[in-house]
Order: C-alpha cells, then sequence, then structure tokens
C-alpha cells in the first residue's frame, strides 16, 4: 500500500489530522473488521473535530480573555453574590441565542460580567 504519498498528499490538501486519524486506522487491527463507510465517517470526524477545536482555540485567543481558563465549573456562588445556579445553567445551554433573544447583564465596573 501507498502509505506515505497519501499521507503526503493529505498533508498538501491540509487535512492533517485526516492523515493522523488514517494512519491510526492503519496500525489498529481491530478497524480492518469495519465497513468502508464507518471508516470514513470517523476520518471526517476527526478531521472536523480538529478543525472546530482549532476555531475554538483561535477564536479564545483573539478574545484575549483576562481569564482565558475560566470555566463555569469555577463560579463562586456564595449568597452575597446573588447568583442562581438554574439561571447560569440554563443561560450556558444557549437557548437564548436559538431563540433569538438578548441577554442584558448588569452589575458595577470590574465584577466579571
Amino acid at each position: 500500500m501507498l502509505t506515505q504519498p497519501t499521507v503526503e498528499r493529505l498533508a498538501a490538501l491540509k487535512l492533517n489530522a485526516l492523515a493522523r486519524a488514517w494512519q491510526a486506522q492503519q496500525a489498529d487491527a481491530s478497524m480492518a473488521e469495519l465497513p468502508f463507510d464507518e471508516r470514513l465517517a470517523l476520518l471526517v470526524e476527526a478531521e472536523w473535530s480538529e478543525r472546530q477545536n482549532k476555531r475554538l482555540d483561535r477564536t479564545l485567543r483573539d478574545a484575549k480573555l483576562r481569564i482565558g481558563h475560566a470555566c463555569l465549573e469555577d463560579v463562586d456562588f456564595a449568597a452575597e453574590r446573588k447568583l442562581s445556579r438554574t439561571t447560569l445553567r440554563d443561560l450556558s445551554r444557549c437557548g437564548w441565542v436559538e431563540a433569538h433573544q438578548n441577554v442584558v447583564i448588569t452589575g458595577p465596573t470590574g465584577v466579571g460580567k
């Protein structure tokens, strides 16, 4: 099989994740049992996922967030902050985006809105 020329062509097409996934499939003997369309779907999924992750990383980097590693699990729900876990969870699901609604967050300057 012409593995190396295929990998080089995939790299030339900038399908690097697909090339890595294909090489991983070649190394895994159990993958040979899968039908062609399932293997192809796994390869396409690997490329798509990597592109989505790169896009997200680039967007977060371009946003120049002060706390780039912030996550919902780290939110302090102390009583004096008057934050609702339920409301924050609902907002994090982004249903308001799909419903074409707006969200207005108010508070003093410098509190991390």
